[in-house]
């Protein structure tokens, strides 16, 4: 009988193995696999210590500025290693710089602040438009070569954000503004990567976002590996996505464990009529050995799509939980072409929806409609955005086609698929290979052009088939 040592040794090797010849038959593939995620990494280590600059662990201090001196301090020497004696650290926006890393270690706890007066207002987009928004708890912006790493964690203290969010819906949606709410109230993302180059993020634990957790906007060649998300802490935040893409190219995210209460791995590229003036797209990404609890969607592309969103890989994930699987969503003012996408080796367990793809969701929420006794001219600049029409409206028409999905394994789900495209813009050219959907019923597709099930079942406990109307070329 071998040692027990070294059959588990021989078993690691054949999964490295394994993971090689995976990754060797990506690159054959894609030849832009290999090409994301930071290509370079702080190299300078002189160490900056937060406390010598005066911050105090006691996590009542506001450390601002006694943090933010250590991060300039070390910019200004070239770069190095700012980091933390064990404890908890109170502390509104902080500016991270080229060449620092700022290593937050395993018993170390930043504490954001709740007072939105310590996130100072800056132009940036949010939410697919571009507007003045409070800064992030942790902002990389405009800088190369960056990180944000270590085994600790990030604590945002959302909460009361969340709750002035809900009071404001309430009120709004009674006077018909379900449509501006969510840019009305201004809630801290936690870090935000904007314009910038070779940044790592890195084994950090980030807890109970106020907005969006990791938000890379307009940036290139980043890297956010091993994060840990738990976002559903004393309640469940609006908004609390988990990474977003956004208009960004040459991203790597792998090894991440997301639990929020919307969208966990999400791309994105603008919102109707600013995001079509930017017109950026999201492309070259992978995402990959990363898992999804609690959330909105495994993966999800939109509802933003304006820019586009193209070339990319997902491979090796886990739904547990999730509210959806695959997400594709938009609406009819955002136009953009989502396409070339590659989602494989995914597994599921007690899911809603395995499959979604559609182009008019959550209407009260896409449609922008001054209601009665309002000046258009006197309403906020960010109103006056949202309430820019798409002109010709051919151009707010979004596209969806060239999506593959292979071996999803799917244990639970309460609907295996629904695809709902459009008269004047149908889903078009998805395959569905070697996949087998446990699920409580079918589903339904319409609007769609060749949606092809390749060597794959739907095994409804309902017994009822996918329904299938206005389309071609549909092939169980």
């Amino acid at each position: 009988m071998m040692n027990p040592k070294l059959l588990l040794l021989a078993l690691i090797s054949l999964v490295v193995i394994s993971c090689g010849e995976k990754e060797r038959s990506l690159k054959d593939e894609f030849d832009w696999y290999d090409k994301v995620g930071a290509k370079d990494f702080p190299d300078q280590k002189q160490p900056f210590l937060v406390n010598d600059f005066g911050a105090v662990a006691d996590g009542k201090t506001m450390n601002t500025k006694a943090i933010q001196s250590a991060i300039d301090a070390c910019a200004k020497q070239g770069g190095g290693v700012v980091s933390f004696n064990a404890g908890e650290y109170l502390t509104g926006s902080l500016f991270i710089k080229s060449g620092v890393n700022l290593w937050i270690g395993e018993k170390v706890t930043l504490l954001g602040s709740q007072n939105l007066e310590d996130y100072p207002d800056m132009p940036t987009r949010v939410a697919g438009i571009e507007m003045v928004w409070p800064a992030a708890l942790i902002n990389v912006i405009g800088q190369q070569k960056a990180a944000v790493t270590g085994k600790g964690v990030i604590h945002a203290q959302g909460k009361p954000f969340w709750e002035a969010y809900w009071r404001t819906r309430e009120e709004y949606e009674k006077r018909g503004l379900r449509w501006i709410v969510d840019y009305d109230v201004k809630r801290p993302r936690t870090i935000l990567v904007s314009e910038s180059s070779d940044v790592t993020l890195e084994d950090l634990t980030l807890k109970q976002a106020g907005f969006w957790t990791v938000h890379i906007l307009y940036s290139q060649n980043i890297t956010a590996k091993g994060l840990i998300i738990r976002n559903n802490l004393d309640g469940h935040g609006p908004s609390t996505d988990g990474i977003d893409i956004d208009s960004s190219s040459y991203i790597l995210v792998e090894n991440c464990d997301i639990d929020c209460n919307d969208d966990n791995f999400c791309l994105k590229s603008g919102r109707d009529a600013d995001g079509l003036r930017v017109n950026r797209p999201t492309e070259y990404v992978v995402i990959r050995n990363s898992i999804s609890r609690a959330g909105g969607g495994l993966i999800t592309f939109g509802s933003e799509t304006s820019g586009g969103i193209r070339h990319v890989v997902a491979h090796d994930l886990q739904a547990k939980g999730t509210g959806v699987g695959l997400r594709f969503k938009s609406a009819m003012t955002r136009g953009g072409t989502v396409e070339n996408i590659h989602l494989r080796d995914i597994q599921m367990d007690t899911v809603g929806v395995a499959i979604e793809i559609g182009l008019n969701w959550n209407p009260s929420y896409s449609y922008s409609e001054l209601p009665e006794g309002f000046d258009a001219d006197s309403v906020p600049d960010h109103w006056k955005t949202m309430l820019t029409r798409v002109v010709p409206k051919a151009l707010g028409i979004p596209t969806f086609k060239n999506i593959e999905i292979t071996n999803l394994q799917v244990q639970k789900s309460k609907m295996a698929i629904t695809i709902a495209g459009a008269e004047t813009s149908a889903i078009q050219n998805i395959r569905i290979k070697n996949s087998t959907i446990h699920t409580q019923t079918g589903g339904s597709i319409i609007f769609a052009e060749g949606v092809i099930f390749e060597n794959s079942v739907v095994i409804p406990e309902d017994g009822k088939e996918i329904s299938v109307g206005e389309s071609k070329e549909i092939k169980f």
